[in-house]
């Protein structure tokens, strides 16, 4: 048997869609602002040993954060 899904707070259905997106945003916000709370499921714990081994078994494989994010900018401002 499926949870049911919660049904929105009153009125959250009259909010426009980036209203909706801000109101779930600061919920979020609010949920996550103690990280000890957030339960970290197996499989993202999964995910990290694996690029930790795969960077440690091939270092130059990765690049710096700085250049990751100036070549995520420059791809995001030609399209």
């Amino acid at each position: 048997m499926s949870n049911p899904k919660p049904k929105p707070p009153p009125g959250f259905d009259d909010l426009s869609v980036d209203e909706q997106i801000e109101y779930v945003q600061t919920l979020w916000g609010r949920v996550t602002a103690d990280p000890d709370r957030v339960p970290l499921p197996a499989w993202h714990k999964e995910i990290i040993r694996k690029r930790i081994a795969e960077l440690e078994s091939d270092p130059g494989s990765s690049i710096p954060w700085n250049k990751a994010r100036e070549e995520i900018a420059g791809r995001l401002s030609t399209e």
